[in-house]
């Protein structure tokens, strides 16, 4: 898919007052983010009320991630915080679900296994200086071996958890996992089990696997034998697994996921269940308050807090670390980091200026959503010595540089030769092509924001959206008064065999879309709206009129409803979109939003006010 440029949407304000708590974090320059609550502050005054710290998926990133934007994390920030919290609250639990190993050969911050074992070794240490309570067993934590995982984990007095794990003789557990354990905070048995994919046998060196649901109902059972009041699964079976869990065994409170999900809600509650998902190689720490009544969980607010550079490292971290591990981690403003001696202690960061490297940008005058900052950030991260400057279409320089070039959308980064001369270059030039006397950043690089060989249709607006996204019926309701026409996001491999996310489910509802869309047109949004919050019910009929003919709609499915669909989806071909929800405006300006915009903002986007 060609990459189209982002919408950047306002976050959502705080529904409630911050507590003493956090007023206190906020003077040390934290910032918590409320993720998503149900807020009743009474329920929080009266009952009794349990924090849980999470991680998950860290991948021993024991340093800060090396982004162009937001370069937050690592384990001294993350340590610093953590001593905070539980200063202000001591009774609360410090959990992690899994994936606190290096993430393997195709990791992007793999190096070589010495150092990655070194890095997954300082990871779990520093793990156990900041107290954990339970961490559980994923995939990673055998990427370097059984013996590996044993002899580090016999170094710590961390329990780790995997219900499903055991000897291959004597079918016990290995003497460094536990099935269980139960903490009692504030009077509340919390008890907390793991569970480890499948996935992982390959690597786990002889030891027995007991499919999941078996053992996890089993250790969910010897909880509440032993009075466990609320139950937490550290889970690294991803999504499907862990549905299937909640629904066949009663008495799960809280899954912690321990992989890295599509999924953008870090909280999400299924029945009486919340499955939350920890932030991604931990640039933010997360933490959940729980109101609980009669020992059930009455209310909930999840909390996430970027790591960034305003928390000052703590010093007991610093002692474990060393200086780098690779030139990523060596960072200056304005200057070239190079690491030497990767891992030692002897070893540090050394830096040079960098070379004056042009860039150029050609942009549209006038376009609403085309933002160049995340392009330009990714460059500087890069090639820290970047000059930037801009000529803009249409004008004369840009028009003949686009008439040169042959330049089809917009915006276009044009990069100096002098690029040549930095030694990221060789890295680098896969992603350029050489264009007169620049080299040019390919589009799928840096992103499409405007076409400029299509036809300026104004007032058009193109919708390429999946029924099945949580929120299509939000999305379906804020953009029904621009009229969008709507693309769904499937794409055909052979002639009339179509793709979807959602597999054969998902074509099946756009099969029935296009034919409603046809044969009754006025009905079509009504449907789709419907459908977009009732996918899993088999009762289409129930979102169409009762006077119109389903059979007609059910024929048309089975039959005609192929080619409509390839009418349907010519435009996603035609453009290389295969994610949304993704917008093209005038039938040129595009972008995509990762959360759906409200009738306000589209307002301000659409109607340019």
């Amino acid at each position: 898919m060609i990459p189209v440029s982002s919408y950047k949407l306002p976050a959502c304000p705080a529904g409630r007052q911050a507590t003493s708590q956090n007023a206190r974090l906020k003077s040390l320059g934290f910032l918590f983010m409320l993720a998503s609550c149900v807020l009743r502050p009474a329920a929080f005054a009266y009952a009794k009320e349990i924090t849980i710290i999470y991680t998950g998926q860290t991948q021993a990133m024991i340093y800060p991630c090396n982004c162009p934007k937001e370069p937050d994390g690592g384990i001294a920030r993350r340590a610093t915080l953590i001593k905070q919290l539980k200063n202000d609250n001591p009774e609360s639990l410090l959990l992690d679900s899994g994936g606190f190993f290096e993430g393997g050969l195709m990791y992007e911050y793999a190096q070589n296994a010495p150092l990655d074992m070194q890095r997954s070794g300082i990871n779990l240490k520093a793990m156990e200086l900041m107290g954990y309570d339970a961490l559980g067993i994923g995939e990673n934590e055998f990427n370097f071996g059984r013996q590996f995982l044993e002899e580090h984990i016999s170094k710590t007095n961390l329990p780790f958890l995997s219900c499903n794990i055991s000897a291959a003789s004597q079918g016990k557990e290995p003497n460094s996992f536990k099935s269980y354990l139960i903490k009692e905070i504030s009077g509340i048995r919390v008890g907390i089990t793991g569970v480890t994919g499948l996935s992982a046998m390959p690597k786990s060196g002889g030891l027995n696997f007991t499919e999941p649901k078996v053992a996890v109902r089993k250790a969910v059972e010897e909880l509440k034998k032993n009075k466990a009041d609320i139950i937490i699964l550290l889970s690294n079976l991803g999504e499907d697994g862990e549905l299937r869990l909640i629904k066949e065994i009663e008495g799960i409170d809280i899954v912690i996921v321990g992989y890295k999900t599509t999924k953008t809600e870090p909280v999400t509650k299924i029945d009486s269940t919340l499955i939350l998902r920890p932030t991604w190689q931990g640039r933010r720490l997360d933490r959940i308050n729980l109101a609980i009544e009669n020992k059930k969980i009455i209310d909930y607010k999840v909390e996430q807090a970027r790591l960034h550079d305003g928390i000052a490292d703590d010093q007991e971290m610093l002692s474990i670390l060393p200086s780098c591990f690779s030139d990523a981690n060596c960072k200056k403003e304005g200057m070239i980091g190079t690491c030497k001696d990767p891992g030692s202690p002897s070893g540090g960061c050394q830096f040079s200026k960098p070379v004056e490297i042009k860039l150029l940008i050609i942009a549209p005058k006038v376009c609403i959503t085309c933002n160049t900052d995340n392009t330009i950030n990714y460059l500087k991260s890069r090639f820290p010595g970047l000059i930037v400057s801009y000529v803009y279409h249409p004008d004369l320089k840009a028009d003949k540089l686009i008439n040169d070039f042959d330049i089809k959308s917009l915006p276009i980064f044009l990069l100096d030769k002098d690029i040549e001369k930095e030694k990221e270059f060789d890295n680098f030039k896969e992603n350029l092509i050489i264009k007169g006397n620049f080299y040019m950043l390919k589009p799928q690089v840096g992103g499409i924001a405007h076409y400029l060989n299509r036809e300026n249709k104004k007032g058009k607006i193109d919708l390429f959206m999946s029924l099945f996204d949580e929120s299509a019926g939000e999305l379906l309701d804020n953009i029904k008064e621009f009229n969008p026409e709507i693309h769904f996001l499937t794409a055909e491999q052979k002639e009339n065999e179509f793709n979807a996310a959602n597999g054969n489910l998902e074509i099946e509802e756009y099969l029935r879309a296009v034919c409603v869309q046809k044969y009754y047109p006025d009905s079509f949004f009504g449907y789709i709206r419907c459908r977009s919050r009732h996918k899993n019910s088999s009762w289409w009929e129930d979102c169409l009129d009762s006077s119109l003919d389903t059979n007609k709609v059910k024929t048309c499915a089975k039959d005609e409803g192929k080619s409509l669909l390839r009418e349907n989806i010519r435009l996603n071909k035609e453009l290389g979109i295969m994610f949304g929800p993704t917008y093209l405006m005038d039938n040129q300006e595009i972008f995509s939003s990762r959360h759906p915009p409200k009738k306000e903002e589209f307002k301000k986007i659409f109607l340019r006010e």
